[in-house]
């Protein structure tokens, strides 16, 4: 009978270790707040998360083609505050199509620049994060925005509406995750995506188009921070222009815990999906147990470095490096 070695042992918590630290998290905090598995709070954790899981969805597709998106946060403040702005000018049927498109301009141009100039996406999206935000501030003239008419407005259905007793949010969320899901699992155009992120300069001697398959990642980003920009106005009616900040972080986090290496070529939609509800229910969880907000944010670069280390372990097959 094969016997388990210490190999053995370490490859698999380093393929599954963060789904059982996940377990144990979830133990501890039903055992110390009996209201953690309660209905209403399980349901309010995956609609608090939707907004964070719907940019996770759009972040994916660019991870998985071997690159990053530092510059989702502050292009989500912008998208929440030019909505906002728009939809008082030209009403609500004309300011969400608006935005959709400037946003989509944005991530066009961060795609040509990384797809087609070839440069450095963590050059490129970090300098991007800096840009977009002083465009938000010139926009909004460093006002927050807030709709005038809230009570004569349909605008609120994306935020706060309900479809059979389900919150809009979670629907959106859920819709995006099995479409976008489909094309990168079912799709020629997925299986590119995972070409260009395994080995880029062999899928560009295969005949794969590697500029136009990361510009069209960088779109298919744009598309869902739109998505979240607008469900995050629709649920406030109103926002700071940094309701963003500090989210890229976040969002990344949620990828890498549902198993996209950042080394690119692997990862998926439903493994993003669990990795934002982790991140939710243990932020969720550290509140409940009375620990301050701000714990929040030390959590989160705990499990970022967590589940760093575990990507790379996994690739060699220990927790340990050989040679440490």
């Amino acid at each position: 009978m094969a016997t388990l070695t210490k190999k053995d042992i370490g490859g698999f918590l380093a393929r599954q270790g963060i789904l059982l630290a996940f377990a144990l998290f979830m133990i501890g905090f039903t055992l110390a707040n009996g209201r953690f598995l309660d209905p209403d709070n399980v349901m309010g954790v995956i609609r608090s998360s939707a907004i964070l899981g719907v940019m996770a969805l759009g972040v994916t597709f660019v991870v998985i083609s071997g690159n990053l998106d530092l510059s989702v946060g502050s292009m989500m403040s912008f998208s929440t505050i030019v909505v906002l702005d728009l939809h008082d000018k030209l009403g609500p049927a004309l300011a969400i199509p608006a935005m959709f498109a400037m946003t989509l301009a944005l991530g066009a141009f961060i795609g040509f620049l990384v797809g087609y100039l070839r440069l450095n996406s963590l050059i490129v999206t970090l300098g991007m994060l800096s840009a977009i935000h002083g465009l938000t501030l010139t926009w909004s003239g460093g006002k927050n925005m807030d709709i005038a008419d809230k009570a004569g407005t349909w605008f609120d259905v994306f935020g706060r509406g309900e479809v059979l007793g389900i919150p809009v949010p979670i629907l959106m969320f859920l819709l995006l995750a099995v479409t976008l899901g489909t094309a990168l699992a079912k799709t020629p155009f997925g299986r590119k995506i995972y070409a260009v992120g395994g080995n880029g300069t062999a899928a560009t001697f295969s005949g794969i188009p590697r500029a136009r398959v990361v510009f069209s990642c960088y779109l298919v980003s744009a598309f869902c921070v739109a998505t979240a920009g607008l469900l995050q106005a629709s649920r406030s009616m109103g926002s700071q222009n940094t309701v963003g900040q500090g989210l890229e972080l976040e969002v990344l986090a949620a990828v890498i815990l549902g198993g996209a290496s950042l080394m690119g070529g692997s990862g998926t939609i439903f493994k993003t999906v669990i990795g934002v509800l982790i991140l939710g229910f243990i932020q969720n969880g550290l509140l409940l147990v009375g620990l301050p907000f701000y714990v929040q944010y030390v959590v989160t670069w705990v499990i970022i470095i967590l589940a760093v280390w575990l990507d790379i372990a996994a690739k060699r097959g220990r927790l340990w490096s050989p040679i440490a």
